[in-house]
Protein backbone atom coordinates (compact mmCIF):
# COMPACT_ATOMS: atom_id res chain seq x y z
CA UNK A 1 0.00 0.00 0.00
CA UNK A 2 1.54 3.16 -1.35
CA UNK A 3 1.01 6.66 0.22
CA UNK A 4 3.06 8.94 -2.32
CA UNK A 5 3.05 12.74 -1.84
CA UNK A 6 5.29 15.51 -0.44
CA UNK A 7 5.63 14.20 3.06
CA UNK A 8 3.26 17.19 5.18
CA UNK A 9 0.79 16.48 7.89
CA UNK A 10 -2.33 17.54 5.85
CA UNK A 11 -2.08 14.96 3.26
CA UNK A 12 -2.75 12.56 5.99
CA UNK A 13 0.44 10.81 6.44
CA UNK A 14 0.43 10.11 10.61
CA UNK A 15 -3.50 8.96 10.08
CA UNK A 16 -1.23 6.84 7.46
CA UNK A 17 1.14 5.49 10.22
CA UNK A 18 -1.67 5.08 12.88
CA UNK A 19 -3.83 3.19 10.19
CA UNK A 20 -0.23 0.61 9.61
CA UNK A 21 -0.11 0.45 13.17
CA UNK A 22 -3.82 -0.74 13.20
CA UNK A 23 -3.33 -3.11 10.84
CA UNK A 24 0.06 -4.53 12.11
CA UNK A 25 -1.57 -5.19 15.45
CA UNK A 26 -4.81 -7.39 13.69
CA UNK A 27 -2.17 -9.47 12.17
CA UNK A 28 -2.69 -8.83 8.71
CA UNK A 29 0.42 -9.21 6.53
CA UNK A 30 0.61 -5.97 4.55
CA UNK A 31 3.47 -3.72 3.55
CA UNK A 32 2.79 -0.03 4.28
CA UNK A 33 5.10 2.27 2.27
CA UNK A 34 6.02 6.24 2.42
CA UNK A 35 7.25 7.51 -0.85
CA UNK A 36 8.51 11.44 -0.88
CA UNK A 37 11.33 13.20 0.82
CA UNK A 38 10.52 15.52 3.65
CA UNK A 39 9.65 19.36 3.36
CA UNK A 40 11.25 21.51 4.92
CA UNK A 41 10.03 24.55 3.12
CA UNK A 42 6.64 23.85 3.69
CA UNK A 43 4.47 24.35 6.73
CA UNK A 44 3.46 21.04 8.62
CA UNK A 45 6.63 19.27 7.13
CA UNK A 46 6.73 15.53 8.58
CA UNK A 47 10.36 15.64 10.33
CA UNK A 48 13.10 12.95 8.62
CA UNK A 49 13.47 12.16 11.96
CA UNK A 50 9.97 11.20 12.48
CA UNK A 51 10.08 9.17 9.41
CA UNK A 52 13.52 7.74 10.05
CA UNK A 53 12.30 6.41 13.18
CA UNK A 54 8.98 5.08 11.76
CA UNK A 55 10.99 3.51 9.18
CA UNK A 56 13.63 1.55 11.72
CA UNK A 57 10.70 0.53 13.79
CA UNK A 58 9.26 -1.04 11.01
CA UNK A 59 5.87 0.70 11.11
CA UNK A 60 5.68 1.82 7.77
CA UNK A 61 8.72 1.31 4.98
CA UNK A 62 10.09 4.91 3.77
CA UNK A 63 11.17 4.68 0.30
CA UNK A 64 12.34 8.49 -0.03
CA UNK A 65 11.72 10.00 -3.18
CA UNK A 66 11.20 8.35 -6.47
CA UNK A 67 11.33 9.48 -9.81
CA UNK A 68 9.51 5.98 -11.24
CA UNK A 69 6.27 6.71 -10.33
CA UNK A 70 4.23 4.39 -12.86
CA UNK A 71 7.32 1.95 -11.72
CA UNK A 72 6.24 1.88 -7.94
CA UNK A 73 2.80 1.98 -8.42
CA UNK A 74 2.93 -1.54 -11.16
CA UNK A 75 4.89 -2.98 -8.20
CA UNK A 76 1.98 -2.20 -5.75
CA UNK A 77 -1.16 -2.99 -5.01
CA UNK A 78 -3.45 -0.19 -3.25
CA UNK A 79 -2.93 3.80 -3.77
CA UNK A 80 -3.57 5.98 -0.88
CA UNK A 81 -3.96 9.05 -0.26
CA UNK A 82 -5.59 10.16 2.88
CA UNK A 83 -5.48 13.48 2.60
CA UNK A 84 -7.23 16.90 4.85
CA UNK A 85 -8.15 18.74 1.38
CA UNK A 86 -6.82 18.60 -2.25
CA UNK A 87 -7.48 20.22 -5.81
CA UNK A 88 -7.27 17.46 -8.61
CA UNK A 89 -4.38 15.42 -6.99
CA UNK A 90 -2.27 14.14 -9.82
CA UNK A 91 -0.83 10.87 -7.40
CA UNK A 92 -4.35 9.23 -7.96
CA UNK A 93 -4.29 10.45 -11.54
CA UNK A 94 -1.34 8.30 -11.75
CA UNK A 95 -2.24 5.57 -9.32
CA UNK A 96 -5.67 5.00 -11.44
CA UNK A 97 -4.06 5.56 -14.90
CA UNK A 98 -1.69 2.51 -13.48
CA UNK A 99 -4.94 0.19 -12.09
CA UNK A 100 -4.48 0.26 -9.09
CA UNK A 101 -7.52 0.64 -6.49
CA UNK A 102 -7.14 3.74 -4.50
CA UNK A 103 -8.43 4.38 -0.47
CA UNK A 104 -8.28 8.00 -0.48
CA UNK A 105 -10.56 10.67 1.78
CA UNK A 106 -13.79 12.00 1.09
CA UNK A 107 -13.07 15.73 -0.24
CA UNK A 108 -13.09 17.25 -3.61
CA UNK A 109 -10.96 16.36 -5.53
CA UNK A 110 -10.11 12.96 -4.59
CA UNK A 111 -13.86 11.62 -4.66
CA UNK A 112 -13.99 12.42 -8.28
CA UNK A 113 -11.42 10.57 -9.24
CA UNK A 114 -12.02 7.52 -7.12
CA UNK A 115 -16.27 7.57 -6.85
CA UNK A 116 -16.96 5.74 -4.26
CA UNK A 117 -17.17 1.66 -4.45
CA UNK A 118 -16.21 2.20 -8.27
CA UNK A 119 -12.45 3.63 -8.64
CA UNK A 120 -11.72 2.28 -5.14
CA UNK A 121 -12.70 3.64 -1.33
CA UNK A 122 -13.44 6.97 0.37
CA UNK A 123 -13.14 7.43 4.12
CA UNK A 124 -13.49 10.31 6.66
CA UNK A 125 -10.90 13.00 7.26
CA UNK A 126 -8.64 12.35 10.14
CA UNK A 127 -10.08 8.76 10.44
CA UNK A 128 -7.50 6.18 11.05
CA UNK A 129 -9.60 3.18 11.76
CA UNK A 130 -11.84 3.79 9.03
CA UNK A 131 -8.50 3.67 6.51
CA UNK A 132 -6.97 0.68 8.18
CA UNK A 133 -10.61 -1.01 7.71
CA UNK A 134 -10.80 0.02 3.82
CA UNK A 135 -7.28 -0.96 3.26
CA UNK A 136 -7.34 -4.49 5.32
CA UNK A 137 -10.51 -4.72 3.03
CA UNK A 138 -9.23 -4.47 0.03
CA UNK A 139 -6.17 -6.25 1.06
CA UNK A 140 -8.23 -9.42 1.80
CA UNK A 141 -10.67 -9.30 -1.34
CA UNK A 142 -8.11 -9.41 -5.00
CA UNK A 143 -10.56 -9.24 -6.91
CA UNK A 144 -12.88 -6.67 -5.97
CA UNK A 145 -9.35 -4.76 -6.08
CA UNK A 146 -8.57 -5.33 -9.32
CA UNK A 147 -11.90 -4.80 -10.32
CA UNK A 148 -11.60 -1.36 -8.82
CA UNK A 149 -8.36 -1.29 -10.75
CA UNK A 150 -10.15 -1.62 -13.79
CA UNK A 151 -12.78 0.70 -13.75
CA UNK A 152 -10.57 3.50 -11.87
CA UNK A 153 -8.23 3.41 -15.04
CA UNK A 154 -11.52 3.31 -17.63
CA UNK A 155 -12.42 6.69 -15.34
CA UNK A 156 -8.92 8.35 -16.01
CA UNK A 157 -9.35 7.50 -19.87
CA UNK A 158 -13.14 9.30 -20.00
CA UNK A 159 -12.88 11.58 -17.60
CA UNK A 160 -9.68 12.63 -16.77
CA UNK A 161 -7.43 12.44 -20.03
CA UNK A 162 -4.99 15.45 -20.79
CA UNK A 163 -6.59 15.79 -24.00
CA UNK A 164 -10.33 16.03 -22.50
CA UNK A 165 -8.73 18.38 -19.56
CA UNK A 166 -6.96 20.73 -21.89
CA UNK A 167 -10.34 20.73 -24.00
CA UNK A 168 -12.57 21.67 -21.02
CA UNK A 169 -10.05 24.36 -19.69
CA UNK A 170 -9.98 25.68 -23.20
CA UNK A 171 -13.89 25.71 -23.43
CA UNK A 172 -14.00 27.36 -19.99
CA UNK A 173 -11.67 30.08 -20.71
CA UNK A 174 -13.72 31.09 -24.08
CA UNK A 175 -16.91 31.55 -21.90
CA UNK A 176 -15.24 34.16 -19.90
CA UNK A 177 -13.36 36.01 -22.76
CA UNK A 178 -17.20 35.96 -24.18
CA UNK A 179 -19.10 36.97 -21.37
CA UNK A 180 -16.47 39.66 -19.97
CA UNK A 181 -16.78 40.80 -23.71
CA UNK A 182 -20.97 41.37 -23.82
CA UNK A 183 -20.32 42.60 -20.05
CA UNK A 184 -17.98 45.75 -21.40
CA UNK A 185 -18.87 48.94 -22.50
CA UNK A 186 -18.01 49.53 -26.02
CA UNK A 187 -15.20 52.06 -25.35
CA UNK A 188 -13.56 49.16 -23.29
CA UNK A 189 -14.28 46.92 -26.20
CA UNK A 190 -12.66 48.99 -28.58
CA UNK A 191 -9.31 49.65 -26.19
CA UNK A 192 -9.12 46.27 -26.26
CA UNK A 193 -9.42 45.30 -29.54
CA UNK A 194 -6.62 48.26 -30.13
CA UNK A 195 -4.43 46.43 -27.71
CA UNK A 196 -4.76 42.78 -29.09
CA UNK A 197 -3.39 44.36 -32.71
CA UNK A 198 -0.71 45.92 -31.64
CA UNK A 199 -0.06 42.64 -29.50
CA UNK A 200 -0.26 40.76 -32.46
CA UNK A 201 1.78 42.89 -34.19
Amino acid sequence: VVLASRLIWEKGVGEFVEAAKIIKKSGLKCRMVLVGDCDPDSTGSVPREQLEKWNSEGVIEWWGHKSDMAGIFINSHIACLPSYHEGTPRVLLEAASCGRAIVTTNVPGCRQIVKEKEGGLTVPVKNPQALAESISFLVNNPGLRKKMGKRGREIILTEFSDDIIISQTLALYNRLLINTRFEQKPSEININKNFESHSNN
